[in-house]
């Protein structure tokens, strides 16, 4: 019994379709990532009437980037199992997600990476079933 997913990614969502035989799953992963949060902490500006959160963009992007990878890692343990995988998206998450699995095995078993557009989760399924049939 063969298990084949098909993963749609962004930085918003991960998308999960697992087909195994005449069997279809959907499951969605949701990333609850905000690029640009007013962060916690910081401190008062000297000046009058100043910003009032100084915070070092290094350290905001430090955690942009660790909120990341434990989105990236929760949609690694959901693929961990397949046999094969295809990986599809808009932007660039979906080259970054592939570069952060750090399994050889897993890595072997991705079948492709394609760019699309933004699609409904009933068109994720279906490119994914169609991808598989050929």
């Amino acid at each position: 019994m063969k298990k084949k997913i098909g993963l749609w990614i962004d930085h918003k969502k991960a998308v999960i379709v697992v087909l195994i035989r005449e069997d279809e799953d959907i499951k969605t992963i949701e990333s609850n990532l905000e690029r640009h949060v007013r962060p916690s902490g910081g401190s008062r500006s000297k000046t009058p009437y100043g910003p009032q959160d100084i915070v070092p963009e290094d350290r905001r992007e430090r955690k942009y980037e660790h909120h990341v990878k434990k989105y990236y890692d929760e949609v690694i343990s959901s693929i961990n199992d397949a046999d094969s995988v295809f990986i599809f998206g808009p932007g660039e998450a979906k080259n970054k997600f592939v570069k952060h699995i750090k399994n050889k095995e897993l890595q072997s078993r991705i079948l492709a990476v394609e760019t699309v557009d933004k699609m409904t989760d009933v068109q994720i399924a279906a490119k994914v079933r169609n991808f598989f049939q050929k």
